[in-house]
């Protein structure tokens, strides 16, 4: 197994991506806190998983909440060895309908939250003085722009920059930061996001999820099982010569 005996903490892991990686790090022998805003959906999902998951509520926009978190885990686990910044919101909408709520929202997450999270955890390695690792989830989004994606765009691609700076600056304590960038990944906030396409694009609801599906190289859309391969090899020893690198898992869709 090759995460046996490591402690990690996965933002926003309750539900989708995060808990796709949640049950692949316990698989390859980690303890996992299932770190959400939602305390019940974390508790459920960590009871499904087993022994090696447990549950902590975390809000990646509240410093004291952050703080929190990183000490539950240290408590429970003996320290914190990988953490993957997982936790993300999605809007989207015409520039000159971009509200400031929105913006706020969305960089508060999904940016602030990255750098704090990755501060606390990267701290608490410190401390430790074993080194670790810290997995930042970008997006092809944060390669280009989008004309209806402007926000979130610009923060995928506020979270490709701080996985460099952070990964040079970090590396010296053996930290190494990296991260992931999916392409389009099919799940329940689909809904959410076809729903807005269909708004703004003036098209029947479904009809995005199925073009974007048919665009991908590949031939469908990712799952979040396509992704729990990288996230594993970036936690493992066998990455530990890889520094400030985000790597695409896309089935094709942006190459770089």
């Amino acid at each position: 197994m090759r995460l046996k005996g490591k402690s990690a903490l996965i933002t926003g892991s309750a539900r989708g991506i995060g808990r796709a990686f949640a049950e692949a790090y316990v698989r390859e022998g980690a303890t996992v806190a299932i770190a959400d805003i939602n305390l019940e959906a974390a508790e459920a999902t960590a009871k499904a998983i087993g022994p090696a998951a447990h549950a902590v509520r975390l809000d990646v926009t509240d410093r004291a909440s952050i703080e929190a978190a990183v000490k539950a885990v240290e408590a429970k686990a003996g320290g914190l060895d990988i953490l993957i910044n997982n936790a993300a919101l999605f809007d989207l909408a015409p520039i000159v309908e971009i509200s400031r709520a929105s913006y706020d929202r969305l960089f508060s997450v999904n940016v602030a939250g990255t750098l704090f999270m990755l501060q606390a955890a990267a701290r608490s390695m410190i401390a430790r003085g074993k080194g670790g690792r810290i997995i930042n989830m970008a997006s092809q989004a944060g390669r280009r722009g989008e004309a209806l994606v402007a926000v979130y765009c610009a923060t995928k691609a506020a979270v490709i920059s701080l996985t460099q700076s952070a990964g040079l600056d970090l590396i010296k304590h053996r930290i190494n930061v990296n991260a992931i960038a999916p392409g389009v990944v099919d799940g329940e906030h689909w809904d959410h996001v076809d729903s807005l396409f269909a708004k703004y694009e003036n098209r029947p609801k479904g009809e995005k999820k199925r073009l974007v599906g048919e665009s991908v190289p590949y031939g469908r859309m990712g799952r979040a099982e396509d992704l729990t391969g990288m996230a594993v090899f970036l936690a493992s020893d066998e990455a530990e010569y890889i520094v400030a690198q985000t790597y695409n898992v896309d089935g094709g869709q942006w190459m770089s």
